[in-house]
């Protein structure tokens, strides 16, 4: 039987692009409309593994989606990126002029700004995802109203591309990460990216240490991010992306970090793949 996969948003979003092309074989995909949702699909069983965003080169990282992955203790198991192609869409027959408002996702909305401020009398409404605001505007016919989204959404629910390649940089790429209830325990020779999560002494120097750590251990701090501990003000969580060429490298590292941090974490360690 084949593994069924939670994706924020329906068949045509982005998340589901990820899954057709990251899974070599036919896979069922469980359609979940937020971040939440997608968590409580793994959690109880529903989906055996999911595709969820993590950062856009633009937009910058989805701190929540961090959070909900510790917060539940999730495994990083793989990750992929992807091209992110943003196209005005509407139902047939209609031009730019006939339109007064565009539906999409927050996210989508602020990587087409730079387009859409052409446009300053057409209204802006912020919608839970790219593809499911295509298939509305089918399905209810909704004449004056656009969408953002895929070109795979546009054929999929037939919508007509008013204006394509809207996104304001046309390199903008998205990395998703595939996460699992349990850790799928990769070779240590296939192994050259970790997420990691620690927490820090609320004194001088502390993060400069770390850091240190991992540079004399040759690892390539691809990401930090700090998130404040609601219950403990003034002290922070960080979460950090590592790559490294020898897993012994990154092994002592660890070793150190364990030792160092007052509270430390692997949330998953496997292949880099970005391009």
């Amino acid at each position: 039987m084949s593994a069924k996969i939670a994706i924020q948003g329906i068949k045509g979003s982005f998340h589901h692009q990820v899954v057709q092309e990251y899974y070599k074989e036919e896979v069922a995909v469980d359609e979940c409309l937020s971040f939440g949702e997608l968590v409580d699909s793994l959690l109880s069983g529903k989906s055996d593994q999911a595709v969820m965003a993590i950062e856009n080169s633009i937009a910058g990282p989805i701190i929540p989606n961090y959070a909900l992955i510790d917060k539940n203790d999730l495994h990083i198991i793989g990750e992929h990126y992807l091209r992110i192609h943003q196209n005005l869409m509407a139902l047939k027959g209609q031009k730019i002029e006939d339109i007064t408002e565009v539906h999409s996702h927050p996210m989508a909305l602020l990587q087409c700004m730079d387009f859409l401020k052409k446009y300053p009398n057409i209204k802006l409404v912020e919608d839970k995802d790219t593809a499911e605001t295509a298939r509305r505007i089918q399905e209810k016919q909704l004449k004056g109203i656009a969408a953002i989204a895929s070109k795979t959404a546009s054929e999929m629910y037939g919508l007509e591309i008013l204006a394509p390649e809207i996104q304001t940089i046309k390199n903008n790429m998205t990395r998703f990460v595939i996460i699992k209830k349990e850790n799928s325990f990769v070779a240590e020779d296939e192994i050259n990216r970790a997420s990691l999560k620690f927490e820090l002494d609320h004194k001088r120097g502390s993060l400069a240490a770390i850091l240190n750590v991992m540079s004399d251990c040759k690892m390539n701090l691809t990401k930090i991010q700090s998130l404040p501990k609601i219950e403990t003000p003034w002290k922070y969580s960080f979460f950090v992306d590592v790559t490294f060429e020898r897993y012994a490298d990154y092994s002592k590292a660890k070793s150190l970090l364990e030792i160092m941090a007052e509270y430390f974490k692997v949330l998953g360690e496997y292949k880099n793949t970005k391009p």
